[in-house]
């Protein structure tokens, strides 16, 4: 049983690996000003501010994920982000829009769900408590 979860922990590493690779060239785009994502956020009437703070969010979530103490949160973080993410495209354009970010939606949710005990550890762990 100990080789199955090893084997299983290293695939989902990967997966993250994986995964952290695809959002920093996402991020880079929004970062770098790149025209497409200008045009898309000019779009989404938000103006350029939420362009670079998404493309901000993804470097931090995919930094996340490769923190074994935060990945689970990382990958929480980013599949809200991906929910958003659709339901803007489909606002936007419709349902063919909204199948790249629903593609990444699907090994986020992975590994947030097989990450849960951890984010559920560092949710419930008490604020430390400050002496004067």
């Amino acid at each position: 049983m100990t080789t199955r979860k090893t084997t299983g922990n290293v695939v989902l590493w990967v997966l993250q690996i994986l995964v952290v690779a695809a959002f920093l060239m996402v991020a880079y785009s929004k970062l770098s000003a790149d025209p497409d994502a200008v045009g898309i956020f000019d779009r989404i009437g938000l103006g350029r501010w939420f362009m670079y703070a998404v493309g901000g969010i993804e470097v931090a979530g995919a930094l996340g994920l490769l923190v074994p103490r935060l990945c689970g949160l990382a990958a929480l973080g980013l599949a809200v982000l991906l929910i958003g993410a659709i339901v803007t495209q489909l606002s936007l354009d419709g349902p063919l829009s909204a199948i790249v970010p629903a593609v990444y939606l699907v090994p986020v949710a992975v590994i947030a769900w097989c990450r849960r005990g951890r984010t559920r550890e560092l949710l419930s762990r008490k604020p430390a408590t400050v002496r004067a």
